[in-house]
């Protein structure tokens, strides 16, 4: 009788083991398959596949810093960001402007007068560099746009705007226009409202094509602005060459996007 019983608080107490095992185990999987979820984001079909044709959102989002070169008529200019913080480091022939997550910051080299706006510089070149996935930020509305005749060519469209209170200008307003055979990104139109701080009908158009592979990922070799005529581009009006680029999945140390003692802080 003592066996019996004993042999019965056994085979409960495993029951209950494996019982609480096996909840422990599906609670375990339900987390993570929520986690996963609350990760994933998706895209509309257009944009999905001109992110696909540069290389794939995914092999962008495992990426951490970004740095290239501009050749420009004073010198070279480096500039380096943190793909995630958005913390920037521009090394220019005279100044470095940086961004340290909270405080635009403006180190001068020499007695020369650094005549941009350090507030509407740090980050612009790298916004125009890093499309189409810069286009994949949080805050972004993508709808269908009126496609672009270029030389005979009809290229789709995809009309990028931001939510309130998204970025430095949310009134700013994207059109990417992409191959309709490649999906690869060829036009970037855009106005600019920084300045007026009210939205622009008046567009400005970039041309892209010269890709290079950095690290799996197309990236532009050059960009060309072009004249534009009754709202259409016409022909290019100048151009931007890029080279030393880098996309790393390692980090730049945090001091490195700092403002240095002798740096000033812009208001």
């Amino acid at each position: 009788m003592k066996y019996t019983l004993l042999l019965l608080l056994i085979v409960a107490f495993a029951s209950c083991k494996q019982s609480t095992e096996k909840k422990t185990t599906e609670q375990k999987t339900t987390e993570e398959v929520v986690t996963q979820k609350s990760e994933f984001k998706s895209y509309p079909e257009n944009i999905a596949k001109v992110f696909e044709a540069h290389g794939g959102i995914v092999t962008w989002n495992a990426m951490q810093t970004l740095a290239f070169t501009m050749q420009k008529p004073t010198g070279n200019e480096v500039t380096t960001t943190d793909l995630k913080s958005r913390k920037a480091h521009i090394d220019m022939p005279s100044h470095v402007l940086g961004f340290n997550g909270k405080d635009v910051w403006l180190q001068s080299k020499d007695t020369t007068v650094y005549r941009g706006k350090p507030k509407f510089y740090y980050n612009l070149m790298f916004y125009f560099y890093t499309m189409p996935f810069v286009l994949s930020d949080d805050g972004i509305t993508y709808s269908k746009a009126a496609p672009l005749l270029f030389d005979g060519v009809e290229y789709p469209g995809i009309q990028v705007s931001y939510g309130a209170g998204v970025g430095e200008s949310p009134e700013d307003e994207y059109i990417l226009y992409y191959d309709p055979e490649t999906f690869q990104m060829t036009w970037l139109a855009y106005t600019m409202t920084y300045f007026a701080k009210e939205k622009s009908k008046k567009f400005n158009y970039i041309k892209y094509g010269n890709w290079q592979d950095v690290n799996g990922v197309k990236l532009p070799k050059a960009i060309q602005w072009y004249n534009v005529v009754d709202g259409k581009p016409i022909d290019m009006r100048n151009e931007v060459l890029f080279s030393n680029v880098k996309l790393s999945k390692d980090k730049q140390d945090a001091l490195f996007y700092e403002a240095p003692e002798s740096a000033e802080i812009i208001d």
